[in-house]
């Protein structure tokens, strides 16, 4: 990864999102503005810094920044959680040579113990995942609501960005499919902050840059979001359309990893439809054993 021209970029977009009237800054004169959002010299002023240095920042020299300096910038630019977090994920990266990091295979990376409790939860959907969104482990009823994702045809392991932008399918699976796919670009902007050595990430983005004209528009956004709970909405060819409750869950004693489990409130339809999926599964699983 281009770390100059990711901070460049992310500064730049960042900068173009906040009007004057949002910064608190006078309106006057504004009415011939040559660029969307705040001026360079406006940035300057509201983050304390002389204009010439942050030009030489947006330019990518994030390395010799202090963190008085990026906080400045953060609140300058009124930057959320997310957006701080990799800010600083940039500037570090620009300190020191990534390392190159290698290839996780499927299941390689998530210890036994981890894929014991993983199968103990039996009544919620639940698989683990690396920050390129590659599912590494999976329970019985997580890889029955993403069925779709392991009966195409797609190189192991699983990854959903890879379903989302390459598989016409994906477009029935999530009914929100703008939504989803945005939430997916942040992750993996997010985790190229984070991972700049990881050549399997860099290369699964040159894949959906490549292939992708709607990944192209979202990862030229630079957007990067913390996600970890919330609703997901699916339409699934057994049970039909279900919005489930996710938790995203870091694994502090594993980094990299995350667990996702997803469940509904008892007496609503969303928990039916998650009953009825067991079911489905249970059949499938039945089926299975018999042909064995």
């Amino acid at each position: 990864m281009d770390t100059a021209r990711e901070i460049r970029e992310f500064l730049a977009t960042r900068r173009a999102k906040i009007t004057p009237e949002q910064a608190g800054l006078p309106a006057f004169g504004n009415g011939n503005r040559r660029v969307p959002g705040l001026r360079r010299e406006e940035v300057a002023m509201l983050a304390g810094v002389s204009v010439d240095y942050y030009v030489r920042l947006e330019r990518g020299q994030l390395a010799g920044a202090s963190e008085e300096v990026l906080d400045g910038l953060c609140r300058a630019l009124r930057l959320d959680d997310a957006e701080r977090s990799h800010l600083r994920d940039l500037a570090a990266a620009q300190r020191r040579r990534p390392a190159r990091r290698t290839a996780r295979r499927t299941g390689d990376s998530v210890p036994a113990g981890l894929k014991r409790v993983l199968q103990s939860m039996t009544g919620s959907p639940a698989f683990i995942r690396n920050g390129r969104l590659d599912i590494l482990a999976v329970n019985d009823l997580g890889r029955a609501l993403y069925a779709p994702l392991f009966t195409a045809p797609a190189p192991t392991p699983v990854n959903i960005a890879r379903f989302q932008f390459l598989d016409p399918t994906s477009r029935g699976f999530f009914p929100d499919w703008n939504a989803s796919v945005n939430t997916t670009v942040s992750l993996l902007r997010t985790e190229a902050g984070r991972a700049p050595g990881d050549t399997d990430l860099t290369g699964l983005i040159g894949e959906l840059v490549t292939r992708s004209e709607e990944f192209r528009a979202a990862w030229a956004r630079h957007n990067v979001r913390l996600h970890h709970t919330g609703r997901k909405a699916f339409r699934h060819p057994a049970i039909g359309e279900v919005t489930l409750y996710f938790d995203a869950m870091e694994m502090p004693a594993h980094p990299g990893l995350t667990l996702t489990t997803y469940s509904a409130e008892r007496g609503t339809p969303d928990h039916d439809a998650l009953m009825l999926l067991a079911s489905w599964a249970a059949t499938g699983q039945e089926r299975a054993d018999t042909r064995s």
